[in-house]
């Protein structure tokens, strides 16, 4: 409780030079960053000045924590911005930045009020218990009643000491009771509010997104791996067995009739087999032709070994058209190169078969924390957005916080534009 108490005093004491500063820098530099704002100084000193009173802030929050058992949380949002006027921009419109402007012009009544209350009563209080220590130095015969008998008799000093004794257990709760009003008071300007729990909630939802996208593309490239070792292999296997027992049967059809010789039935039921053998094998072709194409419609093995530019290379060279593949081999998260993928595929798809094209330039680029794939073909135009193909793709790319843009006027050319959002 002694703790406690001295915190308060200091607490409040100390308001009494914090809130005199706040005011002057609240004042001064509110004074210049408004008279510099139409210059080119503006934008710097608003920074400038701003970083100075989140720093006072800061201060103010970990005081009022010696009140409140804790420090009072940050509110601040990182601000993101590569030129000076959008980092100007993102600071103010972030509410922390004129609550803390606020609290330090409110902390100067409050600090001064709270201050001065708290240093008399304890002035006053711890007067009165030291009275036998020094009110013989200041003797004051002229003082009222009752005044006069407790400053200037030895028994009424002393009586000063119980008085001031009994009143110290109150005094020390008005003191407490006093710092806490105050420090309330900074928590509601100075604490996290809702755009800051907003933001927050974002972030989380925004990474617990992408935690599921990328399980949901690593679940993809399983299946994919799971379907080309397995299901896959297994069909070769059974095609080359196949293939085999076909060789065989031409070999014994081919060797002439045994010394008994075989029956007409027996050659007849030896062409049917051939012909069964030769329609498996037939099945087995297009049941693996029909595989590799749900596996490249899953995910393409060539995206996870060597990236999104091969894979983008490999879908030109099996384009019925002229197409040009621009950019670099960078790597990019498996999401966002899975999403880019099908995005250049659908594009492809579409000016092959729809749009009449002959030819089509693909441009992959990186611009800051953004990847950026256009598809531009030569075709006729004239492509609904809302179709069924482009309209999931849309969806695709908005899964991953992405935009997809077409614009495809009647007589060409079409464009494809898809932007991700990529940190690393």
């Amino acid at each position: 409780m002694l703790l406690r108490t001295v915190k308060a005093l200091a607490y409040l004491a100390g308001g009494l030079v914090a809130g005199v500063a706040g005011l002057v820098w609240a004042v001064v530099s509110t004074l210049v960053t408004a008279v510099l704002s139409v210059t080119q100084l503006g934008a710097p000193v608003f920074l400038g000045a701003t970083w100075v009173t989140r720093r006072f802030a800061g201060l103010e929050r970990r005081r009022a924590g010696w009140v409140l058992g804790a420090p009072i949380g940050s509110p601040y949002v990182p601000v993101r911005g590569r030129s000076l006027r959008e980092r100007v921009l993102a600071t103010a419109a972030q509410p922390a930045t004129w609550r803390d402007l606020a609290w330090l012009i409110a902390l100067f009544p409050l600090g001064l009020a709270g201050g001065v209350a708290a240093v008399v009563v304890t002035a006053v209080d711890l007067g009165a218990i030291l009275a036998p220590l020094w009110l013989w130095a200041v003797p004051n015969p002229h003082a009222p009643f009752p005044a006069r008998p407790l400053m200037t008799t030895v028994p009424g000093r002393f009586a000063l000491v119980v008085l001031g004794l009994a009143v110290l257990p109150p005094a020390a709760w008005f003191v407490r009771w006093l710092a806490g009003l105050v420090a309330a008071a900074a928590r509601a300007l100075l604490a996290p509010g809702l755009h800051r729990r907003l933001v927050e909630e974002t972030e989380r939802l925004a990474a617990t997104r992408r935690r599921v996208v990328d399980a949901q593309a690593a679940e993809l490239r399983r299946i994919e791996r799971d379907l080309h070792d397995g299901a896959q292999a297994r069909i070769v296997a059974a095609g080359m067995t196949l293939a085999l027992a076909a060789r065989k049967l031409r070999t014994a059809a081919s060797a002439g009739p045994s010394a008994a010789g075989p029956s007409a039935a027996g050659a007849s039921g030896g062409a049917d087999v051939g012909a069964d053998i030769g329609l498996a094998r037939r099945q087995l072709d297009e049941a693996l032709a029909e595989l590799r194409r749900l596996v490249r419609g899953i995910h393409p093995p060539i995206l996870t070994d060597r990236g999104l530019h091969a894979a983008v290379a490999a879908l030109a060279g099996d384009s019925p058209l002229e197409v040009t593949v621009d950019g670099d081999a960078e790597r990019y998260p498996a999401a966002v190169e899975s999403a880019a993928y099908f995005v250049v595929a659908e594009g492809l798809a579409n000016a092959a078969k729809h749009a009449g094209a002959s030819r089509c330039t693909v441009t992959l680029a990186r611009a800051g924390d953004a990847v950026r794939v256009r598809v531009t073909d030569d075709g006729r135009g004239g492509a609904d957005p809302a179709g069924s193909g482009l309209d999931g793709l849309r969806r695709r790319v908005e899964a991953l916080d992405g935009t997809l843009t077409i614009d495809s006027p009647p007589g060409g050319p079409t464009v494809l534009h898809a932007e991700f959002p990529c940190a690393s």
